[in-house]
Order: structure tokens, then C-alpha cells, then sequence
């Protein structure tokens, strides 16, 4: 054997020509970096600009380099544009295209200006633009719920502790408080937006620069409200990209609640919604099944979001100030993460959209467990004045009276609830069926109908203004 075909063995059969193939392999970002084209050829342009303007380069190589970066964008959005690993990231990819294009004034472009601090300006417009989209997709995800609150605020059906029927409440009110978990991740999207909403961009490697460039005009060229104060700083955080993350993580959460109820919910044991063909999928051997597949993979996908979070906290937790290449690490994560988040949104918005509610089944459940249990100790207290100890222990002898009897509280005669306590009065049984239970629960964000559609006023105009 040759000592070039046994050093090839030795690094791996992929790798044909050796330690150089592993290099170029593991250094090259080319293939997830690209995504940032748009916003690295923004944020060349704008620093083009500045350093016309403040004299550093002439405008007449300015106007060169603005036409030639344009021409290379329109070559990348029509498929015509060649990237190489070799020149191993966007950043390489696009400064040597323009060499070819314009020739000398091409190497104009970097000055005052270090890889550091164009890949952290160029990620964090990436980040601040996949932010506005995940805001839009989560009002689309607020609305539809609404709607379907709107249409649903005197649907009785069971609240749940423990997963146990507990309290009879809507339907609509249980959709807003989804409403109020998303309204949540949307706050925290616009308060991460303002965090980071500062232009790394003249941090230069880690040190700033000694041209005398303008930063604050580009970071108002680049729509950021001012520029990053520390040098050292800018070109090392990746704070953003961590808030990104953890915001899509906790969305994620509630999504996979909210899937985990769908599924539930759709079982023919409890019958609750049914869940169009757009969103299921059949058995390949049972033809009477219609499973939830869409509601089951938000669920799962939610694993792989909070996956991209740990993994990132994990790679930022040892990095000394200021740039290593460890941070290469950040983009496919964010990626994935944005693009599963993306999706897992618009599969949750379909779906709650087009669910059919079979009210007649909620209804039902609605008055199992004897969910009135509470509304009739409430009674005692409200209307008779013995202490609430005293009431929980008469409604607990009511409760298993009803269970001797085979029959729901509601069911029972006077005579059976005078035996227990003879303080009790017909009007009792104002307050024992599911629905004058749900109408009785007028507390400020309680499940009463008339309190649900104040709150859906409320979040209607709050919507508008966000």
C-alpha cells in the first residue's frame, strides 16, 4: 500500500485527499450561511455608503461597488449564482464575485470594516427580520383563536385539574387563555426586538477602528436605533440568537400544549373536536382510525426547538471575549429553529381554524365528576353562611349521596339534600347545572360567557394596536 493511499485510510474515506478535505469540510459555513445573503450584501451597501460619505473611499468606486453587490443579488435570487466551499462563507463568496464583477474597487470595500463585525450585523438583521415574522405568525394564531372564542363563549365543557374533571367552564374561555399564553410570546418578541435592536457594525475584528467612520449612520441605514457602545462586545454576543431561541423554545411549549389537548381531545372517548383531512392522516391497515398527525408533530417538533436552545447556551458558555470560531455554531441552530417554529405556527393556526367542536359532547362531560361540587358549597357559604370547612364537609356527603344514588347532583331531590343540611332551599338548584354554574363565575378573567366576550373585546383591540 502507498503511503498516500494509507494516509488517505487513515483520515477517513470521505476525506479522499487527506487533512486539507477535513479542514475545508469543517471550517466551511457555506451551506447554512448563505441564508444570509440578502442581509450581508444590506449591510455592504450601507457601509459602502458611509465610507463615501465620510471620505474614506471615493464615491465613484461607491457607485461600482452598490451596482455590483445589486447585480449579485439578483444573481443569487434568480439561481445563477455559483457558491464555492472553498471561499468557505457568504461573506468570501460574495466579496470575491464582486472582485470579478468591478475588479479593483471591489477590495475598497472591507476597509474599516473585519469579518467579526459584518457576520454579527449581518445574523443579527437575519434574526431581527425572522423576529417581525414569527410576531405576524403569532397574531394569525391570536386572531384565529378569537374568532373561534368569539363563537364559542357560552360552549360549556369540563375544566380540568390533574387532567380530572374539576369545574364546568366555556369552551371560549378556554381559548383565551391561549390567547393570553401566545399574546405572552409575542410580548417577548417585541421586548427582544428592542434589546437588540443596536448596529455591531464598526466593531471592526474587536477593537474599533481608526478611520473616522459614522456608525450611527449606518446603524440608521440598517434600521437599528443606534450603535453598540463596546467593541469587544459586539462581535461576541450572540445574546440575540439566545433570546431568539428560548423565545421559539417556550412558543414551542405552548404549542406542544396545545397539540397535546387536540390529540386528546380528538380521541372517540372524548369527542370533543374533530379535526379536518387537511390536518389528519388515515391507518395504513385500520380504516375506521383518522389520527392527529399534524397536532402530534407540533408536539414532537417541540423537542427539536428546546433542543437548539440547550445546544447554543451550551456552546456560548466557555468562549473567553471576544470572537472564536465556536460561534459558527450559532447559525444552523437558529435556522432549524426559525424554520420548524415557522411551521409548527401555521400548522397550529390551520388547525384551529378548521376543528369542528361537537358542543353536545363537551356539554356532556361538562357535568361529569360532579363538577358542580363546588358551586354548591359556594351556595352554602354565600347563602346560608356556615363556614367554608363546614360546606365542603356538607357537599362532600352530597357528592356521596348522589354516587349511592347513580345520579348527578343536580339529580337529587330536596328532600335528599335537606337530610344532609336542613338550612337547604329549592333555590339551590340554580346553581347546580353546568351552565348556571358557568354563568356564575363573573370574576374579573372568569369562564362566565358575558366575562369571556369582554375579555375578547379587550384582545381584539389590544391585537389591532400590536
Amino acid at each position: 500500500m502507498s503511503d498516500k493511499k494509507a494516509s488517505n485510510q487513515m483520515w477517513g474515506g470521505r476525506f479522499a485527499s487527506g487533512p486539507a478535505a477535513i479542514m475545508e469540510a469543517i471550517n466551511a459555513s457555506i451551506g447554512f450561511d448563505r441564508k444570509l445573503y440578502a442581509q450581508d450584501i444590506r449591510g455592504s451597501v450601507a457601509h459602502s455608503q458611509m465610507l463615501a460619505h465620510t471620505g474614506i473611499i471615493s464615491s465613484e468606486d461607491q457607485l461600482k461597488i452598490e451596482d455590483g453587490l445589486n447585480t449579485i443579488l439578483r444573481e443569487i435570487e434568480d439561481g445563477r449564482f455559483e457558491f464555492s466551499t472553498r471561499l468557505e462563507d457568504i461573506h468570501m463568496n460574495i466579496e470575491a464575485r464582486l472582485a470579478e464583477l468591478i475588479g479593483p474597487a471591489a477590495g475598497r470595500l472591507h476597509t474599516a470594516r473585519s469579518r467579526n463585525d459584518q457576520v454579527a450585523v449581518d445574523f443579527r438583521l437575519w434574526v431581527k427580520d425572522e423576529f417581525h415574522r414569527v410576531a405576524a405568525a403569532l397574531k394569525g394564531l391570536i386572531a384565529a383563536f378569537l374568532e373561534r372564542a368569539e363563537e364559542h363563549a357560552g360552549t360549556v365543557m369540563p375544566g380540568f385539574t390533574h387532567l380530572q374533571t374539576a369545574q364546568p367552564v366555556t369552551f371560549g374561555h378556554h381559548c383565551m387563555a391561549y390567547v393570553e399564553m401566545f399574546s405572552r410570546d409575542l410580548s417577548r418578541v417585541t421586548d427582544a426586538i428592542e434589546r437588540m435592536n443596536e448596529s455591531p457594525l464598526g466593531a471592526a475584528a474587536l477593537a474599533g477602528t481608526g478611520f473616522p467612520i459614522d456608525r450611527q449612520m449606518t446603524a440608521e441605514k440598517l434600521g437599528f436605533r443606534e450603535p453598540t457602545r463596546n467593541s469587544l462586545d459586539s462581535v461576541s454576543d450572540r445574546d440575540y440568537a439566545l433570546e431568539f431561541l428560548s423565545v421559539a423554545a417556550i412558543s414551542a411549549t405552548h404549542l406542544s400544549r396545545l397539540a397535546e389537548e387536540i390529540v386528546i381531545w380528538s380521541t372517540p372517548q372524548f369527542g370533543f373536536v374533530r379535526l379536518s383531512d387537511s390536518f389528519s392522516t388515515g391507518s395504513s391497515i385500520m380504516p375506521q382510525k383518522k389520527n392527529p398527525d399534524a397536532a402530534e408533530l407540533v408536539r414532537a417538533k417541540t423537542g427539536r426547538v428546546t433542543g437548539h436552545l440547550v445546544g447554543l447556551l451550551t456552546v456560548m458558555k466557555g468562549l473567553p471575549l471576544t470572537y472564536s470560531k465556536d460561534m459558527q455554531e450559532d447559525k444552523e441552530a437558529v435556522f432549524d429553529a426559525a424554520e420548524t417554529l415557522d411551521l409548527m405556527l401555521a400548522a397550529m393556526t390551520g388547525m384551529v381554524g378548521d376543528m369542528q367542536i361537537n358542543d353536545q359532547a363537551m356539554k356532556k362531560a361538562a357535568g361529569s365528576g360532579y363538577s358542580t361540587a363546588t358551586d354548591l358549597a359556594d351556595w352554602l357559604v354565600r347563602v346560608l353562611g356556615i363556614p367554608f370547612r363546614e360546606a365542603h364537609h356538607v357537599t362532600g356527603r352530597a357528592v356521596a349521596l348522589a354516587e349511592e344514588k347513580k345520579v348527578g347532583l343536580e339529580k337529587l331531590t330536596l328532600d335528599d339534600l335537606r337530610s344532609i343540611h336542613d338550612g337547604i332551599t329549592d333555590d339551590i338548584f340554580s346553581v347546580l347545572s353546568v351552565q348556571n354554574s358557568v354563568k356564575s363565575r363573573t370574576s374579573f378573567g372568569g369562564t362566565a360567557p358575558a366575562e369571556v366576550r369582554k375579555q375578547i373585546r379587550y384582545w381584539k383591540k389590544r391585537l389591532a394596536k400590536a
